[in-house]
C-alpha cells in the first residue's frame, strides 16, 4: 500500500489552530521509513498559543455547563468514529512514525478503550458524592468535582495519537478544554483526530492543536494552562514540574523507564520468548513501557536465551501499510545514533551481541536490527540508561530474589513483566517490584489496556496516573459543600459556653459509632 495521499495531509494541516497560519513559516514532515515528504505544517508562535487559549476558555465555559452524561455521549460518538476510521488512523500514524501496522493498531485500540471507559464511567465518577459530615444530623456534606479549565497536553512522537488525544479524552469528559502541542515530528496524528472529535460534537475551539517547537509552543502552553499533562523524558519532566510549581498548577507526567522482565524456572519458555519480542521491540523499542532488561533464573537461562534469540531472528524488519512486517523504523537520525552508540559502547567494553547490532540502510534510512546483548555491566551506557530503541540485555541470575533485587536497582519504576511456574507465583513476584504496572505472563499491553486501573510510574518514571478514576479526577478540582441544618454551632442563649462545648464533644464522640464514620 502506498503512502497516504498528500492531499490528505494538506487537509489535516488545516485543522491546526493558528491566529494567522498563512503568515507562519512551515516545517516539512517526512515519512521516517522512506524519507518521503508527507506535507508541511505551520510553525506556531506564542501569539498562536495565546489565541488558542482565549478561544478555548470561551468554549470551555459552555462545555462545562453540559452535563457529564451529555459529554459522555460525545465521547461515545467519537469512539464509534474511531472504529469507523480505523484504517485511516493507522495509515496516518504509520506514515509519520514508521512503526509496524500492528503497533499502529495499538494506538487506535487505546483510543477506543479510553473513550469507552470514560464515556461509561465518567458520569458516575463526576457525580456529587454524599459523605459523612462533622455532625451527621446537623450537616449535609457533599463533594463535587469542577473542571480545571484549560488543560495543556504536551505529547511525544513515539505514540503520537494515543498520548495526545488519549490524554485529552478524560480532560474533555471532566468538562475542560484542551490545547495540545504534538511533537514536531508527528503532528498529523493529533490533527487527524480533530476532525473526528468535531464530528462527534466537541465544539471546534474546545480542542486545539498548535504545532511548533517545544521551546516556544510548549513553554507558552505551560504559562497559560490550568493543568499540564506531559509524556516524555524524565529530564524534561523535571523542568516542566518546576515551571508548573512556580505557577502552582497541577502536573501529571509519564516519563522514562528501564523496564525489567523476570523469567523464573518453571515458566513456559516458548510463550515467554515469543511475547518478549513484542515486549522489547514494539515500535522498534521506542516505548516507555517496553522491556530493556531480562533477568532469567540460571537454571533456564541458556534455554530461554536460545528460544528468545530465535524468535527475534524470525521477526520481520521492514515497513509496509499492512501486517507483513513485525518491527518498523526508528523515528529520527538522533534515535538511530543513540542506539548505535549504546551498542558500540557496550561491545567495546565487553558485551556480546547475541543477534542484531547493525543499522539496515538497505531497508530505509532509519532501520536498526532488533538487538540482544549479553554480559552487559553497569559501566556500559545501556546498562542503566534508557536506550529507547531496539536493544535489550539478558542477565542470568541465581534465583528470583536476585532477579527482583536487580529489577528494583534503578531510579526508574514504570513497568515490569513476570513469567513464572504459576499465575500465583507470578503475582507474588509482581508484588515485590517497584513499578507502577506489572504484567504477569505478558509484556505491557494488558496493563496499558486496563483503562479502569491507574497507569503511571514510580521513582523518576512519572508523577500522577492516567486511566481509571485517578486519570479522570486529576483534571478536576474537588469542592466540598456543607449545608448546616436545624441549628448551627453557636451556643443557645440559655446555655453556658463551657456546658455547650462539653456537649459538642460528647455528641462528636457518639457520632463516631454511626455507620459511615
Amino acid at each position: 500500500m502506498p503512502v497516504p495521499d498528500s492531499a490528505v495531509f494538506a487537509r489535516l494541516t488545516g485543522q491546526a489552530a493558528f491566529a494567522d497560519a498563512a503568515a507562519r513559516p512551515t516545517k516539512t514532515i517526512s515519512e521516517p521509513a522512506t524519507g518521503a515528504v508527507l506535507g508541511s505544517v505551520p510553525v506556531g508562535t506564542a501569539d498562536d498559543v495565546r489565541a488558542a487559549f482565549e478561544k478555548a476558555r470561551a468554549a470551555q465555559r459552555y462545555w462545562a455547563r453540559r452535563s457529564p452524561r451529555e459529554r459522555a455521549a460525545v465521547l461515545e460518538r467519537y469512539r464509534a468514529l474511531v472504529v469507523k476510521n480505523r484504517e485511516f488512523l493507522m495509515d496516518v500514524v504509520q506514515a509519520e512514525t514508521g512503526k509496524a501496522r500492528w503497533a499502529a493498531q495499538e494506538e487506535v485500540m487505546g483510543l477506543f478503550f479510553a473513550a469507552r471507559y470514560f464515556a461509561h464511567h465518567g458520569p458516575r465518577l463526576l457525580s456529587a458524592q454524599r459523605v459523612p459530615g462533622a455532625f451527621p444530623v446537623l450537616n449535609k456534606t457533599v463533594v463535587r468535582h469542577q473542571p480545571k479549565g484549560v488543560v495543556g497536553v504536551i505529547s511525544p512522537w513515539n505514540y503520537p495519537m494515543l498520548l495526545s488525544v488519549g490524554d485529552a479524552l478524560p480532560a474533555l469528559m471532566a468538562g475542560n478544554a484542551v490545547v495540545v502541542k504534538p511533537d514536531s515530528q508527528t503532528p498529523y496524528s493529533s490533527l487527524a483526530n480533530v476532525e473526528l472529535l468535531v464530528e462527534a460534537g466537541v465544539p471546534r475551539d474546545l480542542f486545539a492543536v498548535v504545532t511548533g517547537p517545544g521551546s516556544v509552543v510548549g513553554t507558552e502552553i505551560v504559562e497559560n494552562c490550568d493543568y499540564l499533562m506531559f509524556t516524555g523524558s524524565s529530564e524534561t519532566g523535571r523542568t516542566l514540574a518546576q515551571q508548573c510549581g512556580r505557577r502552582l498548577i497541577g502536573f501529571s507526567a509519564e516519563l522514562g523507564g528501564k523496564n525489567a522482565m523476570i523469567v523464573a524456572k518453571g515458566a513456559n519458555l516458548d510463550k515467554a520468548a515469543k511475547a518478549a519480542v513484542r515486549a522489547c521491540f514494539s515500535n522498534a523499542g521506542q516505548l516507555c513501557i517496553s522491556m530493556e532488561r531480562i533477568y532469567v533464573e540460571q537454571a533456564v537461562a541458556d534455554e530461554f536465551t536460545a528460544k528468545f534469540v530465535a524468535a527475534v531472528e524470525a521477526a520481520t524488519l521492514g515497513f509496509a501499510y499492512d501486517y507483513s512486517t513485525d518491527i518498523g523504523s526508528l523515528i529520527s537520525e538522533s534515535q538511530l545514533e543513540t542506539v548505535s552508540k549504546h551498542v558500540a559502547d557496550a561491545t567495546a567494553k565487553g558485551a556480546k551481541v547475541l543477534t542484531g547490532g547493525n543499522p539496515r540502510p538497505d531497508l530505509g534510512p532509519l532501520f536498526f536490527e532488533p538487538t540482544v546483548l549479553a554480559d552487559v555491566t553497569d559501566e556500559m551506557e545501556c546498562g542503566r540508561d534508557e536506550t529507547f530503541g531496539p536493544l535489550v540485555s539478558i542477565y542470568p541470575v541465581a534465583d528470583v530474589d536476585a532477579a527482583v533485587a536487580r529489577a528494583n536497582d534503578t531510579e526508574y519504576g514504570l513497568n515490569g513483566s513476570v513469567w513464572a511456574q504459576s499465575k500465583d507465583a507470578g503475582e507474588k513476584i509482581a508484588a515485590r517490584l517497584r513499578s507502577g504496572t506489572v504484567c504477569v505472563d505478558e509484556g505491557y499491553a494488558p496493563a496499558w489496556g486496563s483503562t479502569a486501573a491507574p497507569m503511571g510510574g514510580m521513582g523518576i518514571s512519572g508523577v500522577g496516573r492516567r486511566h481509571g478514576p485517578d486519570g479522570l479526577l486529576k483534571f478536576t478540582e474537588s469542592q466540598t459543600v456543607v449545608t448546616t441544618r436545624i441549628a448551627n454551632l453557636d451556643a443557645p442563649s440559655f446555655v453556658p459556653q463551657a456546658v455547650w462545648q462539653n456537649f459538642l464533644m460528647t455528641v462528636s464522640r457518639t457520632f463516631r459509632f454511626l455507620p459511615g464514620r
